[in-house]
């Protein structure tokens, strides 16, 4: 009774001020539009890279709760100019002309179906004002989690073996798997990984996209954090990207690998689901 005491106001007050019915709703209408371009502008900031899948899926997560599809949000970030395509820059970190011994890639044709089953492992640079630093990632395959990390002023085998070793203070892979670096092929980071019994795996020279999981989490960690920062310093630098590799990517940041979930949501779902029936 309410509502049709309600509906005839409305038309009475329209008929009045010679307004078309429709008038009424339209600024409820332009509120929840701009709210909802608020909320895309909020979520394309925090993750400049994701996409119109990923960010409607971000936006039915806490704390937007929107009831929204892609094509809508394809739609207002193109009127909103944020459907532009990222340059990237490319300087090789790898140096794979050493005598130390190769391994077979161990990835071909293999199903990836639990936690630290694979581990993949690459470095990146970083630039600094007046000089650059590097970054050595661990990252789990199956749950896209980072096992350990180090930034170093030097690109040396200190850099990979320190973040090896906190990796494995609390899990240890199946495989682990990198590109045929220097850093990933000298004697005391091999003799690490025998002393847990992994099995060692390498991408052939010259083909990057054999260790593509490496290679799209550093780009990722480039475009979320790196590119958009200014470090003062080293300090300042392993500060912001423990930041970003601890908090934003482990806790906030989706993947669609993970079914929209965090690495941290993906892995505690495994876990929970591993669990013995009553």
């Amino acid at each position: 009774m309410l509502v049709v005491e309600h509906s005839a106001q409305v038309e009475m007050v329209c008929r009045v001020l010679e307004l078309s019915r429709s008038s009424y709703y339209y600024p409820a209408q332009v509120k929840a539009e701009n709210d909802l371009q608020d909320a895309i502008r909020s979520v394309a900031g925090q993750f400049p890279t994701y996409g119109t899948r990923r960010i409607a899926h971000q936006l039915r997560r806490p704390p937007y709760h929107y009831t929204v599809g892609r094509k809508r949000i394809q739609r207002l970030m193109r009127s909103m100019n944020l459907l532009r395509p990222v340059k990237r820059l490319r300087i090789r970190t790898t140096d794979s002309q050493h005598e130390f011994p190769r391994f077979s890639n161990l990835m071909e044709g293999l199903t990836i179906s639990f936690p630290n089953q694979v581990w993949v492992a690459d470095i990146t640079y970083i630039r600094l004002k007046h000089s650059f630093i590097y970054l050595a990632v661990v990252m789990d395959v199956f749950t896209r989690a980072i096992r350990g990390w180090h930034l170093s002023r030097s690109l040396d085998q200190n850099l990979t073996l320190y973040a090896l070793n906190q990796a494995l203070v609390q899990n240890c892979p199946t495989i682990h798997h990198s590109d045929q670096g220097i850093q990933y092929a000298f004697k005391n980071y091999i003799q690490v990984l025998r002393a847990h019994k992994v099995q060692i795996s390498m991408a052939s020279v010259g083909k990057p996209e054999e260790n593509g999981y490496a290679e799209r989490l550093m780009r990722t960690i480039k475009e979320e954090e790196v590119e958009l920062a200014e470090y003062k310093d080293l300090d300042d630098a392993r500060d912001q990207i423990g930041r970003f590799l601890e908090d934003v990517y482990m806790t906030k940041r989706i993947h669609s690998a993970l079914n929209y979930f965090t690495p941290e949501e993906f892995e505690a779902l495994y876990q929970i689901s591993s669990l013995p029936t009553p």
